[in-house]
């Protein structure tokens, strides 16, 4: 069976709508207002193998925080659904990518029990810089919004996800190995072992 899925959401701050296959080659089609944001999704979907098309509007003349925010909302449930009953499924997967002068380790349960944490070293000196758009008129993208993103993600696919930012100099480069990470990371947790009969957990359910 296919594991696709496809999630609108639609407020009075946002319109998005996701299209996944997890069994995919990595092609994407992401248009959002926020260029970089764009960029982070490519670069998980190649990393992760699962074809992604994103279309985004959202009142980034207030700031970024509502269209990152229900982006990954939006990519949480698209997972979810696409996943379907997880039978089969090795449940988690970890991935630690380096980028230049940044590294950063994703760890994922596929469980249905959401949660989300942020590690970092206290010297990382990415944690206090911020991306600005070209207009330089909004607030821009920082690590604040990555663990905005991340939380929306785990809350709506009800996945346990655990970000380390082991160090990192360069914004661009931290948030790039993150979410680099991030696909990898979901590749192995979404990934079947012909093994495994049912789901992979003592208590017969996710």
């Amino acid at each position: 069976m296919a594991r696709k899925a496809k999630v609108a959401r639609k407020t009075s701050e946002t319109d998005i709508t996701v299209e996944l296959d997890i069994d995919g080659k990595g092609t994407n089609d992401i248009k959002t207002p926020i260029p970089f944001l764009d960029h982070m999704l490519t670069n998980m979907s190649r990393h992760g193998l699962i074809d992604l098309k994103v279309r985004a509007k959202g009142d980034i003349e207030v700031d970024y925080h509502h269209t990152v925010e229900d982006v990954g909302l939006c990519l949480g449930e698209a997972v979810k659904k696409a996943a379907g009953d997880k039978k089969g499924i090795k449940r988690c997967g970890s991935s630690t990518v380096p980028m230049m002068d940044a590294l950063a380790t994703v760890v994922i349960d596929m469980s249905g029990r959401p949660y989300f944490r942020f590690n970092s070293s206290d010297d990382t000196a990415a944690l206090t810089q911020r991306i600005f758009p070209i207009s330089m008129a909004e607030e821009g993208l920082d690590i604040g919004l990555v663990r905005e993103f991340m939380t929306a993600f785990a809350n709506s696919s009800g996945a346990d996800l655990h970000v380390t930012l082991q160090y990192g100099t360069d914004l661009h480069h931290s948030i790039e190995s993150i979410f680099k990470a991030f696909g990898r990371a979901l590749r192995e947790a979404l990934g079947r072992d012909p093994r495994i009969k049912g789901v992979l957990s003592t208590k017969g359910r996710l």
